[in-house]
């Protein structure tokens, strides 16, 4: 019996000894890594795992072990909650708080998306939710204040819709307007008006009769078809066909009648209308083109680079009409064709 006693005293001395062990182990790993050293610059990318933090953050010195973070984010709950952007963490601070810093977001620089065919207005707005600007202000900057960009070339007039290349953006703590814009206007030389400048010299002389000393007017015009072509197509195949329908119309001396351009206001708009009306067919405003020949005066949004290039290169078609039907397209000829298309679509069949 004083045996069973000693051996049953025995285990639970080496139990305890054993939590004793795995409690100083779990605490020194959630202990900072240091009490002194400079703040740590991380950045932490959309999509990165609780096991790629970890390990990036043990890289920087700033965790003793990457199982224990993991293990408390699991813990806390906190694996999918860890925000991605640019942070200042430092060795003097234990896990437990660096999780709190990334799930709250306490960033200096956070990733931004800004979506194909977004106004000024809803990028302002995404921008404001994240409090990263004035989202009035962005957008008085960005539609009147153009002429304050002058070192780009290409920009044509005071109104920058159109401009505003689409991306994801890391955008840093207290970055005014200006800069912000200056980020997207770089990005759209980068991706546009460098790359492509060929290809757009050779369209705004065929299309337009403009030489290079007109490149920015050019440009400019063919950003208001892109921005029409982005705003009414629904996948991405009928891009090219939008664009053909566009120009084979211009090129007719035809009305465009595009009705996401008769809803656009600039600086206000945040998206198309669901339907227009016949009173919204009447409204005598610059951008109905039921009402007025040729293209709006400006874009009614910021195209991505796919409805550009479809600009630039159109699908080979005469078609000059198309109707909305299935979340894509049916494209015709001629007007006997269209109102067959357009009772096709309304009756749900082809």
């Amino acid at each position: 019996m004083i045996k069973i006693l000693l051996q049953t005293k025995t285990y639970i001395g080496l139990f305890i000894a054993a939590l004793i062990a795995v409690w100083l182990l779990i605490s020194m790993g959630l202990r900072p890594v240091s009490g002194a050293g400079a703040p740590v610059r991380v950045v932490i990318l959309k999509g990165t795992t609780a096991r790629e933090i970890s390990e990036n953050l043990q890289d920087r010195g700033l965790i003793r072990s990457p199982f224990m973070f993991r293990l408390a984010c699991k813990w806390s709950g906190s694996s999918n909650k860890l925000k991605p952007g640019v942070y200042e963490l430092s060795p003097r601070m234990s896990v437990p708080k660096i999780i709190d810093e990334l799930v709250e977001g306490k960033l200096l620089e956070s990733w931004v998306t800004l979506p194909e065919g977004f106004t000024a207005r809803q990028m302002a707005d995404i921008l404001a939710k994240k409090q990263l600007v004035d989202g009035d202000a962005f957008v008085r900057l960005a539609i009147t204040k153009g002429y304050e960009f002058s070192e780009y070339p290409f920009i044509n007039g005071d109104n920058l819709e159109g401009y505003l290349f689409p991306d994801t953006y890391l955008v840093a703590r207290g970055t005014d307007s200006q800069d912000i814009i200056r980020k997207m206007l770089d990005a759209f030389e980068e991706k546009i008006a460098s790359p492509y400048r060929r290809e757009i010299e050779n369209v705004i002389r065929e299309r337009f009769g403009l030489g290079p000393d007109s490149f920015d007017e050019g440009l400019y015009r063919l950003l208001i078809v892109a921005s029409l072509v982005e705003r009414e197509a629904k996948v991405p195949k009928d891009r090219p066909l939008i664009a053909a329908v566009i120009w084979n119309r211009l090129a007719k001396g035809m009305r465009l009648e595009i009705d996401a351009a008769g809803s656009y206001s600039p600086g206000e708009s945040t998206g198309n209308k669901s339907r227009l009306y016949y009173r919204d067919l009447k409204t005598d405003t610059p951008y109905n083109t039921y009402l007025h020949a040729g293209l709006p005066p400006t874009p009614i949004c910021n195209p991505g680079l796919a409805s550009f290039k479809a600009v630039l290169k159109p699908a080979q078609v005469d078609y000059l009409f198309y109707v909305a039907h299935d979340g894509s397209h049916i494209f015709s000829r001629t007007f006997q064709e269209h109102i067959a298309a357009k009772n096709a679509a309304r009756n749900g069949g082809h």
